[in-house]
């Protein structure tokens, strides 16, 4: 974009939302007014306004992300000004101090700390690079929080990867788009959590690579806060911090009981405070006992892992349940260390459809419930992110109605949201095994199901696959082995060799990272 490049539409969107606005407000006036004249409590009236109301709200919103765009527009027009305006011959210092100058004015005008205004600069000249972001939000269809996502997970990649993940996310005519609901009909922490799984599948520098980087910088930080309290964090591998918040959750979950007053949010922090502290955790009644020793009710976490990545001929990454991606290392580890509340979910290389859920349980309504949490990933309510285990399995048209207890009448539900199911008329649409239902609201509204977005698993060398997989060679074409790709088409789907692949023992790889998780274990 130049310097007023598309500048001109993005005010014309405020003033049609303002005259929109306007045009509401004139009628529940006149509404207001016929109420009055009106028998007492006329409910069509009392209807009406309330979708009114609604109806404000969602042009309040897009309003709100075309004035975001207009700011973060005159952001990024201030500092091409000021580029402009620096002489060609300007030293490196100069250009520096002028750069620095304009961040401190942008500061001043929007009361802002140095560092937060120098944050809004980069992040607003990033989305006006991005010309479909820009639009999006000129558009009012999201916010500025969602364009602020897409700025933020862009950083660090090079214009080409950029490109990509904005066009995967707002070009419905990009090769494999994103399925499901629109950027900006997603809570901002899901949209997050999508476009970075999105973002670690495609980074150039491999997942494993930024994980040991990772590992290398885990640390514990101390915050002290208002009214005597204070913060505690700690930064550790995914797995790891899965592990603590689960049996920190399942601890609390089996202190519960009638004589105990303390909620799960209040119980969590207790018993992590007495297991780091060395002490006993003591009841509200009195009774002490060693955290250790409480029935917990175990956590289950299932890991998705592409076939080829737990084989070690991929390093694509697997998917752990309620995190996201981790490195194929982390997973492997986890399934050969057999974690008892870890179930591995192998991902078929032909059309990357799951193959199978781990074989510990043989009850059908186990399978099922593991297989809906795999579909669904959280709670399919609009805008809701509890990803809990304690998610209920709930039949999207009721039993004593003719609903069948399969894929495509179930979903998640949180324990809130179920209520509200059954004590209102929100109700959900169809589901079907790959996709979670969509939800209409009582005055009409659809909103459409989340998906988990995935794609086609990564095809290994063929070099590297005939080690693992030695009878397909016949299928491979006559090119140098160490330059192709097995393509999926290379075997019909129900060639035998793929039944053979399956029935033998899968023999891991050796641990990339052993040392680092080494370097990780407690003192003796």
């Amino acid at each position: 974009m130049g310097i007023s490049g598309g500048f001109g539409a993005v005010l014309e969107g405020v003033h049609t939302s303002v005259a929109a606005l306007d045009a509401l407000a004139l009628e529940d006036r006149n509404l207001e007014h016929s109420a009055l004249t009106a028998a007492a409590g006329d409910i069509d009236v009392l209807q009406h306004r309330y979708e009114l109301c609604l109806e404000g709200l969602e042009l309040t919103a897009r309003l709100e992300a075309q004035l975001a765009a207009v700011k973060s527009r005159q952001v990024a027009r201030a500092v091409e000004f000021q580029q402009a305006m620096t002489p060609p011959d300007a030293s490196v210092q100069d250009r520096t101090y002028a750069q620095m100058s304009v961040v401190e004015e942008i500061a001043g005008v929007l009361t802002l700390s140095s560092a937060a205004a120098g944050a809004f600069v980069e992040q607003s000249r990033r989305v006006c690079s991005l010309p479909p972001v820009m639009n999006a939000l000129a558009a009012g269809a999201m916010s500025w929080q969602h364009a602020r996502i897409v700025a933020d997970e862009t950083e660090g990649l090079t214009a080409e990867g950029a490109a990509s993940l904005v066009a995967h996310f707002f070009d419905p005519d990009t090769p494999h788009p994103a399925r499901g609901a629109a950027p900006g009909e997603i809570v901002p922490s899901r949209f997050r959590a999508k476009v970075r799984g999105w973002r670690e599948r495609h980074h150039p520098e491999s997942i494993e690579k930024r994980h040991a980087k990772g590992v290398a910088d885990r640390r514990m930080e101390y915050t002290p806060d208002r009214d005597g309290m204070a913060w505690i964090s700690l930064y550790l591998p995914g797995d790891t911090a899965c592990a603590i918040w689960n049996r920190t959750t399942a601890t609390a979950r089996g202190l519960q009981g009638p004589g105990e007053e303390r909620t799960v949010t209040q119980l969590r922090p207790d018993i992590a405070a007495s297991l780091l502290l060395g002490t006993k955790n003591t009841t509200q009644t009195g009774k002490s006992t060693e955290v250790g020793k409480v029935p917990t009710p175990r956590a289950d976490v299932l890991v998705m892992v592409p076939v080829f990545s737990l084989l070690g001929q991929t390093d694509e990454p697997a998917i752990l349940d309620s995190f996201g991606p981790i490195p194929a290392s982390m997973a492997r580890r986890l399934v050969a260390d057999g974690a008892d509340s870890f179930y591995r979910v192998l991902v078929d290389p032909r059309d990357g459809a799951p193959l199978e859920i781990g074989r510990k349980n043989y009850r059908l309504t186990e399978i099922i419930k593991r297989w809906i949490r795999l579909r669904d990933a959280k709670c399919t309510f609009p805008g809701c992110t509890n990803r809990t285990p304690d998610n209920d399995t709930d039949h999207l048209t009721a039993w004593e109605h003719g609903g069948v207890t399969g894929a495509s009448n179930l979903a998640q539900l949180c324990p809130r949201h179920h209520r509200l199911k059954h004590n209102s008329r929100w109700t959900p649409g169809p589901a079907n095994k790959n996709e979670p239902p969509g939800w209409t609201s009582p005055t009409g509204r659809h909103y459409n199901p989340e998906h988990r977005d995935a794609e086609p698993t990564h095809w290994p060398l063929a070099a590297g696959l005939l080690n693992a997989f030695p009878d397909v060679e016949s299928a491979l074409l006559d090119t140098d082995p160490q330059e192709k790709f097995l393509e999926p088409e290379a075997i019909p789907l129900d060639d035998p060799l793929w039944e053979e692949f399956y029935s033998r023992p899968f023999v891991l790889p050796p641990d990339p990272l052993k040392d680092c998780w080494n370097m990780m274990q407690p003192w003796p």
